[in-house]
């Protein structure tokens, strides 16, 4: 494993172990189907058996049983997986927690495997996402969503800097530094009410219904990560193809990520 993996496993597990809450709009099903549809509809997920890379504290298991899965796989490397375990015990058997790695993911015949804030986080992806085809009966899928690079420049230009400034920070200083951004942040969001300004459907669409506390936790999870990609659209398609997935279906959400899909060939 690559030293700025093992850095970034640390980081999320240090981060996930202190915030541990997914209540209101952040941990919603409303929340689901912004990330995954329209490649996914909420209605297929219902049923299925299903593996999430990266479960972190549980957020997304718990919004995919919601939406009705059969059986969920978490997988989480970090040491964040003690509140993975407490945060999906509501689930019951319908939960099944592994510690390891997205490229030690075993064979499970799973319908669907997601990944959602994961891939961009890993420096190679590749193994990865090989893991995740092995994994999947025939005509199953994978969706992952990563950051984007169209529609971001301008945000990359002051944050980029900045996360090189302050990544290496003790927490609580990156904690502050995110509480007091958030208050400009919340300007903007303001102001997009009524202008039509760069990332205006992400301010109102997700980062205004999700409210300050959750904010402040988008700004530290953009300060603290050792590693993060900001994909374009061919290099998404290009890294579902070389993992082996056909019939590649991509959305950019929000016109400033990407939601991709890949299937198994039958």
């Amino acid at each position: 494993m690559e030293k700025t993996d093992q850095q970034t496993i640390a980081d999320f597990g240090d981060q996930w172990r202190r915030y541990t809450d997914n209540s209101g709009r952040y941990g919603s099903l409303n929340l689901l189907a912004d990330f995954v549809e329209p490649l996914l509809p909420l209605a297929e997920i219902a049923g299925k058996n299903v593996a999430e890379i990266g479960a972190g504290t549980g957020r997304i298991v718990s919004m995919l049983c919601e939406a009705g899965a059969a059986h969920v796989t978490a997988i989480e490397p970090s040491d964040a997986f003690a509140v993975l375990l407490d945060n999906t015990r509501k689930h019951g058997s319908r939960v099944t927690c592994i510690q390891a790695t997205g490229e030690q993911l075993p064979p499970g015949n799973f319908d669907l495997v997601i990944s959602i804030g994961v891939i961009h986080h890993i420096v190679d992806p590749l193994p990865t996402l090989q893991a995740a085809r092995r994994a999947l009966k025939p005509e199953g899928k994978v969706l992952i969503w990563v950051y984007g690079r169209e529609g971001n420049l301008a945000y990359l230009s002051a944050v980029l800097p900045l996360r090189a400034m302050v990544r290496s920070l003790p927490h609580p200083v990156i904690a502050a530094l995110a509480a007091a951004l958030e208050w400009p942040l919340r300007g903007y969001i303001a102001l997009c009410r009524w202008l039509p300004l760069p990332l205006r459907d992400y301010a109102l669409s997700v980062l205004r219904p999700i409210g300050p506390e959750k904010r402040r936790l988008v700004i530290y999870d953009q300060l603290r990560p050792a590693y993060s990609k900001y994909y374009r659209k061919n290099e998404v398609r290009e890294l579902l193809g070389r993992a082996g997935f056909v019939n590649v279906q991509l959305f950019h959400r929000h016109g400033y990520s990407w939601t991709g899909v890949g299937e198994i060939p039958a």
